[in-house]
């Protein structure tokens, strides 16, 4: 079985970043969990994508004791993403790609 074809989304998402003595540099990118289907946040400019962050987690820069260990958090920053989606064939028991 051969998968369908990709799609393919250029736009900009939201990276987390934390840097502390336990995890070190941490960083990822922040999905959204509102919906059923837990997807990263994409947005088609970076402009949007900055005020996202500013309002979701712009409170961090108004909080030194976040900023301390443990947590070590930073704001979060707007990078650009390639995002590709594949599906996958359904396989049946005992089948492997």
């Amino acid at each position: 079985m051969k998968p369908t074809e990709p799609v393919e989304r250029r736009g900009w998402c939201v990276e987390w970043h934390s840097v502390n003595k336990l995890d070190g540099d941490v960083r990822h990118l922040c999905w959204d969990n509102t919906t059923e289907h837990a997807f990263p946040h994409l947005f088609r400019t970076r402009a949007e994508c900055r005020a996202h962050i500013e309002a979701q987690y712009g409170y961090v820069t108004d909080r030194p004791d976040l900023w301390a260990e443990p947590h070590g958090w930073r704001k979060p920053q707007a990078v650009p993403v390639l995002l590709r989606i594949e599906k996958l064939p359904t396989l049946r028991p005992k089948e492997t790609i």
